[in-house]
């Protein structure tokens, strides 16, 4: 029987020692890792996306880490591509692959599957972009909402890559853009796997104990050399808020730091809510969905023997 496994939950839980815990159960090299986490695969943000350390990416390896420049888009399209021929490759082999990470946009469009939308138009998109430098989002954001109302629900004024993207599309097409993410063109993960995948999800027992953890894992990045790994990737050429990569949490507000627009200590606040809010968004998603196998956190390795037990039922 061809098997995978889905491992989720909400940043700062534990996620990636209990899938390095399972690998190991499962046999080592006869359960590939593929990370599902939208800042991991850059290469140089190393600390600020709680990346596993390069001895720990020796022991247990990760596909898609470590596959683009920060200067470089990578889109959900792109994930489930890639994550797709991951898994296959492994499926194919007589392994169970065994996905793992936060990124909730990446999981969804993996499992359900991804509308076949038209590529990016260069020349229409540096007129957008122009616009928006110029006026900011409100204006595009306003023709988005006249159109298509539930995607401009979903997607921020201020958030230029999902805004610029969404009005090329309706430009290009003439639909709107959840009109064709409802005539989605792919299968779902289950049909062009042809494999079963069980979902595991490990949630905190205490809110206010994630929170402390996620504080205490933000000190140690601090510790770490955060902050130069900041000054690194502004000296790269191109590096700046706006791209896609800098938005991720931490990110953002490290380089507003950088900038002077934060003192240490507002960055240190303003970083932790952001976190904070992510785990919020994420626990709201898990919490609402159907047919996960959820699991209270606690030691790795207990919770891999959970899983392990679950996929041998």
């Amino acid at each position: 029987m061809r098997q995978m496994v889905l491992l989720v939950g909400p940043t700062a839980v534990g996620k990636t020692d209990a899938a390095c815990a399972l690998q190991d159960l499962l046999g080592g090299d006869r359960a590939p890792l593929i990370s599902a986490d939208s800042a991991m695969v850059y290469r140089g943000m190393d600390i600020g996306s709680a990346k596993p350390t390069p001895s720990e990416l020796a022991r247990h390896p990760h596909a898609l880490i470590d596959i683009r420049d920060p200067e470089q888009t990578y889109t959900a399209a792109d994930f489930v591509k890639d994550a797709d021929a991951c898994a296959s490759q492994a499926l194919d082999a007589g392994q169970i692959p065994i996905l793992v990470g936060g990124t909730m946009l990446y999981v969804k469009r993996f499992l359900e599957g991804i509308a076949v939308l038209p590529e990016a138009d260069a020349q229409l998109r540096a007129l957008l972009k122009q616009q928006f430098d110029e006026q900011g989002g409100a204006q595009l954001h306003a023709e988005l909402a006249a159109i298509d109302p539930a995607a401009a629900a979903n997607i921020h004024p201020n958030n230029p890559q999902r805004l610029l993207r969404a009005i090329e599309i309706i430009r290009l097409t003439g639909r709107s853009l959840s009109e064709q993410w409802q005539e989605l063109n792919s299968p779902r993960a289950v049909e062009r796997l042809t494999a079963t995948i069980s979902v595991f999800a490990i949630l905190p027992d205490d809110r206010r104990a994630l929170h402390d953890r996620i504080e205490k894992r933000f000190e140690a990045m601090l510790a770490a050399g955060f902050e130069r790994e900041l000054v690194e990737l502004v000296k790269r050429p191109g590096v700046g808020p706006d791209l896609p990569a800098m938005r991720a949490v931490g990110y953002r507000q490290g380089l507003a730091y950088l900038a002077g627009e934060l003192n240490a200590a507002e960055f240190r606040a303003k970083a932790l809510t952001a976190t904070r809010r992510l785990a919020k968004r994420q626990l709201t998603w898990l919490r609402g969905w159907p047919e996960i196998s959820t699991m209270s956190w606690g030691d790795p390795a207990w919770l891999a023997l959970q899983m392990q037990k679950s996929l041998e039922a």
